[in-house]
Formats: C-alpha cells, structure tokens, sequence
C-alpha cells in the first residue's frame, strides 16, 4: 500500500479528534449526553464525508 493515503487518513482522523475535543470543551464542558450525542454527530458527518468525497481517491 502506498504511504500518501495512509498519511491522509490518519491526518483525517487527527482532524476529527480535534474538532471533537474542541467543541467538547469550548461547548459542552459539564454536560455529559449533549457532548456525547454531539460527539457521535461529528463523527458521523466525518464519515458521511469521507464516504461521499474521500473513499476513492
């Protein structure tokens, strides 16, 4: 397998944990369902994405 996609997954998934832990303390510090329902939210946009414009490229 070619070393380019493996870096832009992972940088991808570098991406998502930041954005997770960044509206997880900006927004959500003290509230533990909003933060995870929020948090599962962000994930599957994440992956909603990465299906429709990053899979096969």
């Amino acid at each position: 397998m070619d070393k380019q996609p493996v870096v832009a997954y992972v940088l991808y998934a570098v991406a998502m944990a930041v954005v997770v832990v960044a509206v997880d303390l900006l927004f959500f510090r003290h509230q533990f369902w909003p933060r995870l329902m929020v948090n599962v939210g962000i994930v599957l946009v994440f992956l909603a994405v990465w299906l429709r414009f990053l899979r096969h490229s």
